[in-house]
């Protein structure tokens, strides 16, 4: 149940541009509890984006993401029966250097999250030879500018990032919780 949608490419540029311009809210990506930094498990640096941010492209970036997560249910109707959802934590833009990564397999809904039920994730850049894996769907999906993946947050889904050590990437990923 991985649903695949293009967003523009130049939100997608828009997105790197307020990346790179809040260096100073970057921070290295973090695996918890406790809340440390492992590069065993994940490397990368990543910015965390309100979801009440003014950002007129962030803002444009949410009504494609809208319109996808419409779709995502028309394909799925039985999203239709989850309680209210909406966006309840700060969806992430993440930047990985050739060799980073998440590097682990795992799922989106753990102890603290279990109240996610969906995760978005947009790949900002083309990266060869770099995408996201999914292990019990046996299914890799390449990194293209503005493909949008939505899947379910369980253990069923569970995936790992397609490391390149040639190429950066970067990605805007989150998730939909109960409200």
């Amino acid at each position: 149940m991985i649903g695949g949608w293009y967003i523009s490419s130049l939100i997608c540029d828009d997105i790197i541009t307020i990346f790179k311009a809040n260096k100073p809210l970057q921070r290295s990506g973090y695996v918890g509890p406790p809340r440390r930094i492992d590069s065993n498990v994940k490397e990368c640096l990543q910015l965390g984006i309100k979801p009440s941010c003014s950002d007129p492209s962030f803002i444009k970036y949410l009504k494609y993401l809208k319109v996808i997560i419409d779709l995502y249910t028309k394909k799925y109707p039985e999203v239709k029966q989850f309680q209210k959802f909406g966006m309840v934590e700060p969806p992430q833009i993440q930047y990985y250097k050739p060799g980073q990564g998440f590097k682990l397999w795992h799922c989106e809904r753990i102890a603290k999250n279990h109240q996610r039920c969906l995760v978005f994730m947009t790949f900002l850049n083309d990266v060869l030879e770099g995408g996201t894996h999914f292990k019990y769907q046996n299914l890799t999906v390449p990194a293209e500018k503005g493909l949008t993946l939505i899947w379910p947050t369980d253990f069923t889904h569970t995936h790992k990032g397609q490391i390149t050590k040639k190429h950066e990437k970067y990605i805007l990923t989150g998730w939909m919780g109960y409200v």
